[in-house]
């Protein structure tokens, strides 16, 4: 028996990726360099299925029927290099190789152009869901070589996660690494999207004193809301969980935030394109500001607060609460916004024509991010493919102008009485400035031609018309072109 595709890597994201694609009747042939790994799935998991056991990499390619088709999902760098480097000999030109791991986008651009001279299509496949989603329903992002993707699409379709339509949450993004670069997206917006949660979850426990039997209710009544979504929902199964000694766990859990390095591309790939990532970049930083437990410490004990925002008890306690669920569904709305800006900017530079409405379909359902509201941005897309901003639609404008008030008020409150809400406060103050005609950026500029004489333009100028002026009465006329400052 040949199988229809093979897959490299059997960790538990590899090896559910196998048991979906055995579910959906495709025969996988599996290989792992540990050689024990193997014999471990095909004895545990992938017993009686179809699942085969591939000894080499000769071993699993001669396993595959015309033309092959190998899935790598193996840790991103130096790893999926060497797997190509020692499967190129053995494919034929009219292969498909597949990454399915998080690939920086860079990578998948050289991979690409570099397969294409051996005729292999290599796809860089974005996939999100984590294990439960790898072995029920994944979101999929693929990009690479288009040609390759016909030959692989019935297979991923069948095995990504479903939307309430009943259309396949996966479709493909665009050419070289378009596919990973709106994964790494996602996991900005899915950055930005927790820290929010964890904020509103400090309000909640720290500044309205209410407890975890208290706190649960309120995010399982979010998630019946226009709040509706995966991690909300997660959060109350979060905070219903007890130790062992029949405390909350959350409590017990060292608050330092772990990170694998995708959200720290993404604020460093807004930077590169120009696109204020704000709230997505504060909630990077505020992961790194968490590794600093011994000095936040030590901080503390100088810096006395009292982050109590009503007294226990309080008539207003109610109001607070909903005050703070209309500030998160506002701050979600620009965190997703943010990301769709940067896909639409690096689209444009990179001449992808990633369409926007397509990768909200795709994340309707399946991935971490999946929420409510995405249907409502895909259809925001639909309205007009060209949407710069998700709150120019009207159906986002109205509902950020109606949490405005609440979002002020939570944000105000919190910077009143020292709780720090990083992610919440930038996404406040991105909207003002986005909403703001003249900003003061003209002083900045008055600056820089003051001390590096870099020009300005003026407003009673056309755009491209640049000036200078001899502030001191000693510059001179000559502008400065060679550096920036």
């Amino acid at each position: 028996m040949q199988a229809d595709i093979g897959v490299i890597g059997l960790a538990v994201m590899g090896q559910n990726l196998i048991l979906n694609m055995d579910d959906h009747g495709y025969v996988v042939a599996a290989y792992n360099r540990t050689q024990a790994r193997v014999t471990e799935f095909l004895a545990g998991p992938a017993k009686d299925t179809r699942v085969l056991g591939a000894t080499s990499l000769q071993d699993l390619v001669d396993r595959l029927r015309q033309p092959k088709k190998i899935m790598l999902m193996v840790r991103a760098g130096e790893a999926v290099d060497s797997f190509i480097e020692q499967l190129i000999p053995l494919l034929q030109a009219g292969d498909v190789l597949i990454d399915g791991g998080n690939s920086n986008y860079t990578d998948t651009n050289r991979r690409v152009a570099m397969l294409r001279q051996h005729g292999i299509h290599f796809i860089g496949m974005g996939i999100s869901g984590g294990e439960e989603g790898a072995r029920f329903g994944p979101s999929i992002m693929p990009g690479g070589a288009r040609r390759g993707w016909p030959l692989v699409q019935p297979i991923f379709e069948a095995i990504a996660a479903k939307a309430a339509s009943g259309e396949p949450c996966c479709s493909w993004m665009g050419p070289e690494g378009s596919g990973h670069f709106v994964k790494m997206v996602h996991n900005g917006i899915e950055y930005g999207d927790m820290q929010l949660i964890s904020e509103a979850y400090a309000f909640l426990y720290r500044g309205l004193g209410l407890d975890h039997a208290a706190m649960r209710q309120i995010f399982v009544h979010w998630n019946k809301t226009e709040l509706e979504s995966y991690l909300v929902e997660i959060t109350a199964d979060i905070l219903s969980h007890l130790d062992k000694d029949g405390s909350p766990l959350v409590e017990r859990i060292l608050d330092v935030a772990g990170q694998k390095g995708t959200g720290k591309w993404t604020g460093i790939n807004a930077l590169h394109l120009g696109v204020p990532l704000t709230l997505i970049t504060e909630a990077v930083f505020a992961r790194f500001l968490s590794s600093l437990k011994e000095e936040r410490q030590a901080a503390e004990q100088l810096f006395h607060k009292n982050v109590k925002i009503v007294s226990s008890g309080s008539d207003e306690t109610g109001e607070w609460v909903e005050a703070l669920r209309q500030a998160l569904l506002a701050a979600k709305v620009i965190s997703y916004a943010q990301g769709f800006m940067l896909i639409r900017q690096a689209s444009d530079d990179f001449n992808w024509q990633i369409e926007s409405g397509n990768v909200a379909k795709v994340w309707r359902a399946g991935c971490i991010i999946r929420s409510t509201f995405l249907d409502d941005i895909h259809l925001a897309f639909a309205r007009e493919p060209a949407l710069a901003f998700l709150g120019f639609d009207q159906y986002f404008n109205e509902l950020i102008v109606s949490c405005l008030p609440a979002w002020r008020r939570i944000c105000a409150r919190a910077m009143e009485v020292g709780l720090a809400m990083p992610a919440m406060t930038a996404g406040l103050s991105f909207l003002d400035s986005y909403t703001t005609a003249r900003l003061p950026a003209n002083m900045i500029q008055a600056q820089r031609d003051y001390f590096g004489a870099h020009t300005y333009e003026r407003v009673d100028a056309p755009r491209g018309t640049f000036f200078h002026t001899d502030w001191t009465g000693s510059g001179g006329a000559a502008a400065a072109t060679s550096y920036e400052g």
